[in-house]
């Protein structure tokens, strides 16, 4: 049992893996349609590759989408619009109105007859404006249709919305039909009551016209024929156009959309499980074969699969909500991201296997994996020093312009012509170029979710005021010089090789804080001619020196410093040995033993890692040149590279002899203007 435990102790870190591994696996495959895939791939325009098709079952042929939205515009455009006479209101304008005009005619010194003849006018004026009603302003807003429904109680009519009276024309009304000008004082009276009386009392009936309209779009016919069993459908050769086209996306649709058995159901889910499987397979191969550091760092690997749930999750939840928003998706942000963390190389591969992923959830999969694929690699390809946001903004431009030539040509490939562009299209890709510069916040996020560091980190620890460094210039003015002249020697080198020169010049001004906690038994901080060593045998002062590494890691990880950073640290000297002391040793005793002159390593394991090592050896040993000349640079450089290289320092280092050159030209040429003759100045 104890052994078991003690087993499963040890390989806690695998275990961690297979649990994320199949956890991803399955979530990704829940996320993913589960319907059929059709398994014919054809485009609009090109010729069908395939053997002669036939119809596996019968099917209805689907109306396009264009035409759906046609027959829905046309119902909406000619659709009833109901509004709601109100008898209540009516009825009640009319017993206020006689109630107040009645006393005033009674009151009046008027003949019978007028008084009568007034009466009958008041109640024709009514029974005139109330006999199709009064509609409100509002309402009136409302009328598109040459014809209306008007609905009374459960009554309703259609009549012409010239019949319905509207405010501006009630006064005008009233005037016309009370009496001929100039007024008696009674039929002025009886006109104020009745502007004032009189109430709109027809609405637009909004619940229930949407209620018709509602009805009349459920009557849409989706289909617009039917196809038999066995019925063919294209001959091999034939172009993918007009009818043809219609009738296999219809077939196509079917089969994605139909409701599968049981045992489909599991033979579908197993299907993409295994392509899953096979995805995240690689990405694991790659980090295991090419990515060792971020393979053993379970944080680091979690990182990259979040990422990629992320990307599926956000493409699920558009394609269910709406599928033409895909391309607004800032999908091109796991490449930044992964970038901004680790390397290019990384950042595409993975991009790669999860835009191939997405194809089996998206429409139109060979349009969206090339469009996505192009703008991934223009993305690594141009993205540079990204905690510059000029650069970010120029990376976001190109991309966007990337998308919108991509989808051109294919446009008129499909269309055959460059009428029939979906201009719609445009604003998405500018919707995901603008979405896509939110990943510098996105960065700060993960940085603090993961503990991870980015290029905006490095930038932050270069500071040469940040607490540790200070500190180093404090206590080890001369070991703080030297981290600066490598870390000019490095930045230059990376540059040259497209190596990270912010995460360089950052590792270089870290590299040494271990010496801090014992400067003086290190040369560049002896202001004296008193050398500490002189009073220690050559294996103590070894170990001094080979102590610095640790020290400096402790330190590092008091600080908070990323392992980004650590490594540098760990790596600026390889498995070497202190060459100086150890050649003490063989002088005095006859021989020594190497391992007590070693460094404990690891050997550098990346371009970055790898320049450090060079410019640090490069700076150090040029100070004991006597008589600096451009030839003495030039060999000593040749010297310590050579040697390094000899010693296998560079094994693990992705970095070839190409580079290697040039990181020697830019040491060569570096060291000479550090150290050019200067005139003399007279006194």
């Amino acid at each position: 049992m104890k052994k078991i435990i003690n087993k499963i102790l040890v390989n806690h870190s695998l275990i961690y893996k297979l649990f994320l591994y199949i956890g991803t696996i399955f979530l990704v495959v829940y996320l993913f349609p589960k319907g059929g895939q059709f398994k014919y791939e054809f485009q609009k325009g090109k010729p069908w590759q395939y053997e002669n098709y036939y119809a596996p079952f019968d099917f209805a042929i689907q109306k396009s989408a264009s035409e759906i939205e046609t027959e829905t515009q046309k119902i909406k455009e000619n659709s009833e619009q109901f509004f709601k006479y109100n008898e209540e209101i009516a009825r009640n304008v009319k017993i206020t109105v006689s109630e107040k005009v009645v006393p005033i005619l009674a009151s009046s010194e008027l003949s019978d007859q007028f008084k009568i003849d007034v009466e009958a006018k008041v109640n024709s004026i009514l029974n005139t404006i109330y006999k199709y009603g009064y509609i409100t302003p509002e309402s009136e807003q409302q009328i598109k249709n040459l014809q209306i429904t008007l609905r009374s109680g459960n009554t309703i009519q259609k009549i012409s919305p010239i019949k319905l009276f509207k405010s501006s024309q009630i006064l005008a009304f009233i005037n016309s039909q009370l009496g001929v000008q100039p007024m008696t004082q009674e039929e002025h009276a009886i006109l104020n009551i009745l502007y004032e009386e009189i109430k709109p009392n027809v609405s637009f009936d909004e619940s229930f016209t949407e209620k018709a309209l509602q009805e009349n779009l459920e009557k849409i016919s989706y289909t617009k024929g039917l196809i038999s069993e066995k019925e063919r459908i294209i001959l091999k050769g034939d172009i993918v156009e007009g009818e043809k086209l219609v009738i296999l996306n219809s077939i196509k649709n079917e089969f994605e959309s139909q409701v599968w058995s049981k045992s489909n159901y599991n033979w579908i889910v197993a299907g993409y499980t295994i392509l899953v499987a096979l995805a995240f397979s690689m990405l694991f191969l790659f980090l295991r074969k090419y990515r060792i550091e971020i393979f053993e760092n379970n944080t680091k690997v979690t990182f990259i699969f979040f990422n990629i749930i992320l990307v599926v999750l956000l493409l699920t939840v558009l394609v269910k909500y709406d599928a033409k928003y895909i391309y607004a998706a800032p999908i091109v942000t796991l490449p930044l991201v992964l970038k901004a963390f680790f390397d290019a190389r990384l950042g595409l591969f993975t991009y790669v296997l999860t835009v191939m992923l997405l194809g089996f959830i998206v429409p139109n999969s060979f349009e969206f994996i090339f469009l996505q694929i192009i703008a991934g690699i223009v993305t690594i390809l141009t993205v540079s020093e990204l905690y510059k946001r000029a650069n970010l903004f120029i990376t976001v431009l190109q991309i966007t312009l990337v998308y919108f030539v991509a989808y051109f040509a294919f446009s008129i490939i499909q269309e055959g012509n460059a009428q029939n562009l979906n201009y719609e299209k445009f604003l998405y890709f500018v919707i995901n170029g603008a979405a896509t510069l939110f990943v510098l916040p996105l960065i700060y996020i993960f940085e603090k979710l993961f503990k991870l560091v980015s290029d905006e980190s490095l930038k932050e620890l270069s500071n040469t005021n940040s607490k540790l460094l200070r500190a180093l210039a404090e206590n080890a003015p001369g070991t703080f010089q030297h981290s600066l002249q490598v870390a000019n020697l490095a930045e230059a080198a990376a540059n040259e090789i497209n190596a990270n020169s912010m995460l360089v010049r950052t590792g270089a001004l870290y590299h040494d804080i271990g010496k801090m906690l014992n400067p003086m038994y290190f040369t560049e901080n002896q202001s004296t001619n008193v050398n500490p060593h002189n009073e220690l045998t050559p294996k103590d002062s070894a170990s001094i020196i080979v102590d610095h590494i640790l020290k400096g890691i402790e330190l590092a990880k008091k600080n908070r410093i990323p392992d980004r950073i650590i490594d540098f640290i760990r790596t600026h000297h390889g498995t070497t040995l202190v060459y100086y002391f150890y050649k003490t040793e063989e002088k005095l005793s006859g021989s020594a033993d190497p391992k007590d002159f070693q460094y404990p390593g690891p050997i550098p394991f990346s371009k970055e890692t790898a320049i450090l090592m060079m410019c640090d050896s490069v700076e150090a040993a040029s100070k004991s040149i006597k008589e600096p000349t451009a030839q003495a640079f030039d060999n000593l450089v040749e010297k310590i590279v050579n040697k390094q290289m000899e010693d296998g320092q560079f094994m693990n280092a992705d970095i070839t002899f190409k580079e290697l050159q040039t990181i020697k030209k830019v040491l060569k040429k570096k060291l000479k203007n550090i150290y050019h003759v200067r005139i003399e100045y007279p006194e």
